[in-house]
């Protein structure tokens, strides 16, 4: 079988369908007996002036403490002669409005600042969170006891102060997962692409926060019902108004005389707070369903890494071509607990100009990533630039704001990460996650974006883009994720490709098509590549020059033949024999290539 038929045949291998929400959430008995309960329960609560014969506060001396079943009076009547079955449907509305009032006023204001202060951090986050925590200092029900006069006793403002009181719960859980989401390789991929912070938030963040705030909405639902109908109970508030809480203290005065007028309201209130919680755990894992995990960008993004030093280089325009990316002296690093700031990059110096792929080489921990994310603007709150430069086409991009860099990550400089399977979102589909980088990185309308996304899949080697654009992440294969990641990158013929180790995660077979891929569209679009790598085969199959890192320094630099011919450094030399033999004087760059990949491009 020819390479080409086993990467089609491969890539091709069918998957199960994903199911979507409301599927999974049909097939849950648990999810289907509570939801039904509470629509029966909520709609008899809406319809109770067609069902019920009387007012919630009509009385009549004929049916004082009458007992269940009299006419007129399915649940008989109360001590003032009301009817219980029509106060128990009328406070039904009551329980539901207040739910939704302190739940909705809780979760808009939680969610909003959660997102905030998880995403941005630094001393917006310190604001937000002493906000939150002087809140939850106050306490809660004393605070609504004491607000009654100003409220006028209208279950519905206390509603809506108590949902303020609420809201540190859910800040907290948002601000949390937004946290640990935020260092997803699939935020930072969309980052790159150009991608607006409001729609990262909107779209791949709260794709992830909602299962925690669903689950913590139905516990804030009953909690929100239980102090509105304690706070009845004590006697707060307007007593015209029907509700478990009234009829709790009413039956408890008659509990003596008689017991099931207590016993109503509270079988049914018991049971709606039951059904909304169980309700709240099926709807978590149906929309969170069979989300697979991604791998985190964790100590990639905030080890001790290092940068390079740069040489001269001979890009497609010649040795005197301006540099299309220069980086000057950068020195970068990360706070120290006693306010110092330990140095990471130590003076980095890189030109790439036009055409010209420079590799970027070192062990694990050297700074190759660093460097790159510096390039990008992409790196960590924490990270700090204590000196240097980075020119993107003559263009000082250090000091530059989100919005100002937002307008530069896709359109002049791109990425490609080294995790393809990480770096897509797996809620979304490949196609809406490529046509959702080619709106922001150009000015292309939906429906142009989508005939312009198949287009890119059928350049990048897919052969059928349309079932590819309609599949999720974990229906495709790494080979074929990269693809599409590739695609992405290249949709606005950047000026600058990063590529950070894009053929890690492949077999050999595979790596060879994505380098051949990448020296194709780079002879078409004349752009410059840095190659962030390890490989010293990819280095001598891909680049044109070389520049080796360790410990945050460049310690040699120079074009891949001279290199590897003859290493000056002793690291370079160390890195070399751990792959070569005595012999190595007698291979040429290209045997390299071939034996270290274990393929031939």
């Amino acid at each position: 079988m020819s390479t080409e038929t086993f990467l089609i045949a491969s890539e091709a291998e069918p998957t199960q369908p994903r199911r979507n929400a409301l599927h999974r959430l049909l097939r849950d008995p648990q999810a289907v007996i509570t939801a039904s309960f509470l629509i029966v329960v909520f709609v008899a609560g809406v319809l109770a002036p067609l069902i019920t014969q009387h007012g919630p506060n009509d009385s009549s001396l004929e049916a004082v403490n009458a007992p269940a079943g009299t006419p007129g009076y399915p649940l008989g009547g109360d001590q003032s002669g009301r009817d219980i079955f029509s106060r128990l449907l009328y406070s039904i509305n009551t329980a539901a409005i207040s739910g939704l009032i302190g739940t909705g006023i809780a979760i808009v204001i939680g969610l909003s600042a959660g997102l905030i202060g998880g995403y941005f951090g630094g001393r917006l986050r310190s604001g937000v969170e002493w906000v939150f925590s002087l809140i939850m200092a106050f306490p809660g029900l004393l605070i609504l006891i004491v607000l009654m006069p100003l409220t006028g006793g209208d279950y519905r403002a206390t509603m809506f102060i108590f949902g303020i009181l609420l809201s540190p719960g859910v800040y907290r859980i948002v601000r949390n997962v937004t946290v640990g989401v935020k260092g997803e390789l699939y935020v930072d991929a969309a980052r790159v692409s150009g991608v607006s912070t409001i729609r990262i938030l909107v779209r791949h963040v709260m794709r992830v926060v909602r299962g925690p705030v669903i689950i913590a909405a139905a516990f804030l639902i009953g909690t929100s019902i239980g102090v509105q109908s304690g706070l009845a109970f004590l006697g707060l508030g307007s007593t015209e108004e029907p509700s478990f809480g009234a009829m709790l203290s009413s039956g408890f005065q008659n509990m003596y005389v008689y017991p099931l007028q207590f016993m109503w309201p509270a079988i049914l209130w018991g049971l709606m707070s039951a059904s909304l919680v169980l309700l709240g755990n099926s709807l978590r894992d149906a929309l969170e369903g069979e989300r697979p995990k991604a791998a985190k960008l964790g100590g990639r993004a905030r080890s001790a890494s290092a940068a390079a030093a740069g040489g001269a280089s001979v890009g497609a325009d010649g040795p005197d071509a301006p540099p299309v990316l220069s980086i000057d002296d950068l020195r970068l690093g990360y706070p120290r607990p006693d306010g110092t700031v330990r140095e990471i990059l130590k003076g980095v110096s890189l030109e790439l100009r036009s055409g010209e792929t420079l590799g970027l080489v070192g062990e694990s921990g050297s700074g190759k990533t660093q460097t790159a994310f510096a390039a990008l603007g992409v790196l960590p709150p924490q990270a700090r630039v204590t000196g240097g430069s980075i020119k993107l086409e003559g263009r000082e991009i250090l000091g530059l704001g989100e919005k100002e860099l937002r307008g530069l990550r896709g359109q002049t400089i791109a990425y490609v990460p080294q995790e393809p399977m990480s770096s897509l979102d797996p809620s979304f589909t490949v196609g809406s996650q490529l046509v959702e980088g080619i709106r922001a990185a150009t000015a292309m309308s939906r429906s142009q974006a989508h005939k312009y996304a198949l287009q890119l899949l059928g350049r990048v080697g897919i052969a059928d883009p349309k079932t590819t654009f309609g599949s999720y992440p974990h229906q495709i294969s790494g080979g074929m994720a990269q693809r599409v990641l590739i695609a992405a990158a290249v949709a606005a013929k950047p000026k600058v490709l990063i590529a950070d180790e894009p053929t890690t995660a492949l077999d050999v077979t595979i790596q060879a098509e994505i380098l051949d891929l990448l020296r194709d569209l780079q002879e078409e679009m004349g752009m410059a590549i840095l190659l962030v790598t390890h490989n010293f085969g990819v280095v001598a199959d891909m680049c044109d020059r070389i520049a080796v890192m360790r410990h945050g320094e460049i310690v040699e630099t120079g074009d891949v033949f001279t290199v590897f011919r003859a290493p000056s450094h002793p690291y370079t030399q160390k890195l070399l024999d751990a792959i070569l033999d005595d012999d190595f004087v007698e291979l040429d760059v290209e045997d390299l290539a071939a034996t270290t990949n274990g393929v031939r491009a």
